[in-house]
């Protein structure tokens, strides 16, 4: 079974139109991609899923970014609006692509949405979306696909079965691939009821991501 990972790397700040973001590094040794994620607007980098990849992924030659958002940095508790956060990764990209690697831009919730909205502008190869936030809780009217669809390089989204931002089944159909954690909420977390426990989640995660990574060559 996966252990949920709580990982350490090396951090630095970087000055964007936004403010002071930051950027944690977990290094690959041979690394022949790099996967920069940012945090949703209801947490930071602590997120079991962002914390297993990051634990994961430097085996597989894939140097993992936690990118948290200047908001975050400066303990603000409420996220600006989209285009704030747009500035803030569009600031921190060259220190991304300056380490040399072909970047997947990813991130969960939020932050999966800033990663499909820039992922063209910026150059990335591909975008991994986490508990992409398909509509408000109850409001599928107020649907987010077009941001989804609109990404424009190849994309994986990784989505709870009992996510309320939007169930598997709830996706249009579109070019992109989705991995299904049964049972799990937007947080990804299953409950104690379900049939697989919460470190078999991860691994679901981390497995179907290891994999996506892979065949994009």
């Amino acid at each position: 079974m996966t252990e949920i990972i709580r990982t350490s790397g090396t951090s630095e700040t970087i000055e964007t139109d936004a403010g002071t973001a930051r950027v944690t590094w977990h290094r690959a040794e041979k690394a022949r991609l790099l996967l920069a994620v940012g945090h949703g607007a209801g947490g930071g980098i602590e997120a079991r899923d962002l914390q297993a990849l990051a634990g994961v992924l430097p085996a597989h030659g894939v140097t993992v970014a936690l990118v948290e958002q200047p908001w975050r940095v400066a303990g603000k508790k409420i996220a600006p609006a989209p285009k704030t956060l747009d500035a803030g990764w569009r600031g921190l990209w060259p220190a991304l692509a300056g380490a040399g690697l072909p970047v997947i831009a990813g991130g969960r919730s939020a932050g999966a949405r800033v990663a499909c909205r820039t992922a063209r502008e910026l150059g990335a190869v591909a975008v991994l979306a986490l508990s992409f936030p398909l509509h408000p809780p109850g409001r599928p009217e107020k649907s987010r696909a077009e941001e989804l669809l609109g990404a424009g390089v190849p994309t994986l989204v990784v989505q709870g079965g009992n996510d309320p931002f939007g169930k598997p089944e709830e996706f249009p159909d579109g070019a992109y691939e989705l991995v299904e954690v049964e049972h799990g909420d937007h947080g990804l977390a299953v409950p104690k009821r379900a049939p697989l426990g919460q470190d078999e989640a991860v691994r679901i995660v981390t497995d179907g991501v290891t994999k996506w990574i892979a065949s994009l060559g």
